[in-house]
């Protein structure tokens, strides 16, 4: 059986949320992803930030990327998966969630997270067109 923990790429970096949009975007670069997800003083996660959620969140609302926290861009809580789920439990709760990056938790703390790509090494043809159709098929 494959598992989330298989799947999931490691050694995901969190911006902690005290952090201003402006270090995300430079670690996003730094580190050649889209996405980073928050972690607290607690290292849990509190939710993921992603370069368009900066663009369009933070610069397009007029609001000042030096100013503006990673804990300010964190709204409601992060779907996440268990290291142990299976894959099926992964595809659907992306598909549900219709999301495109699921962080992977083990005793309440960030130990990877499972990206589009990650799907497609490790999934059928047919899951990742269920996955694809859900996720950027629907309006």
């Amino acid at each position: 059986m494959t598992t989330a923990q298989d799947m999931m790429h490691m050694g995901a970096q969190c911006i902690g949320e005290h952090e201003s949009m402006a270090v995300a975007a430079r670690m996003m670069r730094d580190l050649g992803v889209g996405s980073l997800p928050i972690c607290g003083d607690d290292q849990r996660l509190k939710g993921i930030i992603t370069d368009r959620d900066i663009v369009v969140r933070c610069l397009a609302e007029g609001r000042d990327p030096a100013t503006m926290t990673a804990a300010e861009m964190a709204q409601g809580r992060p779907f996440v998966v268990a290291a142990d789920a299976d894959a099926g439990d992964v595809l659907r709760s992306m598909t549900e969630h219709r999301v495109k990056r699921m962080p992977v938790i083990d005793d309440h703390r960030l130990v990877g997270v499972i990206s589009e790509a990650d799907l497609a090494r490790h999934l059928s043809d047919d899951q990742l067109a269920t996955f694809v159709e859900s996720v950027y098929g629907r309006a």
